[in-house]
Order: structure tokens, then C-alpha cells, then sequence
């Protein structure tokens, strides 16, 4: 299968929407009048999302280029992403926020979420381009 190198423009916007959406949730973070723990709670979300993310997105292109992955763990990381976006969903239903922040820092960890993909995508994109010379010579 032939993977072809993303553009220098979407690998910068990748990256650069991965940064604004992560800096400005965890900037909304540092400046929200809220418990310590709550703080940490969102923190917490939004790691595991990302995590949760790129695991998800690894496993679908895992499967597409033929290497094998078991269904417990893709079913895993569908569990694990729609738990992250469940648990976000309900602390923000029940945070004491005004609305407009609660959509901060939801339309933020969603953009992070799908920032995340992007990059990572790119950055195994690129990493398969750099490494076809060598599978060939060998």
C-alpha cells in the first residue's frame, strides 16, 4: 500500500491545532475559579482522551494495512474514547460553570481529540515514507 506524505500546511495545522486546542483547555484550567480536584479531574480527561484517541487511531490503521489487533482492544479504545467524552459531558452537565465556558472547554477537548488524530496520522505517514527505502534495500 503506497502512503502518500502529507503536506508540509496540514502537518503545521495538525500540530497547531493539537497546540491551541490542549493550551487553551488547560489555560481555561489555570485561570478557573474551581477545587484543585476538579481541576484535576478535567486534567485527567483530557490525557486519557488523547490517549484514548491515538490508541483508537493506531488500531484502525493497524487493522487497514493488514496487521492483526485483537477486538478486545479495539473495543477497548471505543470504550475508552467514549468513556473520556461520556465523563466530560457529564462533569461539565454538573460543573457549576456558565455556559459559555462550558462550551470552552468542550469545543476545546474536542479539538484537541481530533488534532491529535491528525498528527498522529502524520507522524506515522512520515515515519513509513522515511523507512520504505530501507525495507527495500534489505
Amino acid at each position: 500500500m503506497q502512503t502518500q506524505r502529507p503536506t508540509a500546511a496540514f502537518i503545521g495545522a495538525s500540530w497547531g491545532a493539537l497546540l491551541a486546542g490542549g493550551c487553551a483547555f488547560l489555560a481555561g484550567l489555570w485561570n478557573a475559579e474551581m477545587q484543585l480536584n476538579e481541576k484535576g479531574y478535567y486534567l485527567t480527561l483530557l490525557l486519557y482522551g488523547l490517549f484514548a484517541a491515538v490508541s483508537l487511531q493506531k488500531t484502525v490503521r493497524d487493522r487497514a494495512e493488514g496487521v492483526v489487533v485483537t477486538n478486545m482492544y479495539v473495543g477497548l479504545c471505543w470504550i475508552s474514547l467514549l468513556a473520556a467524552l461520556l465523563l466530560l459531558t457529564v462533569g461539565l452537565w454538573n460543573a457549576t460553570l456558565a455556559p459559555s465556558e462550558k462550551g470552552f472547554y468542550a469545543m476545546s477537548f474536542v479539538l484537541s481529540l481530533f488534532a491529535v488524530v491528525a498528527v498522529q496520522k502524520n507522524v506515522r505517514d512520515v515515519r513509513a515514507i522515511e523507512d520504505a527505502p530501507r525495507r527495500v534495500s534489505e
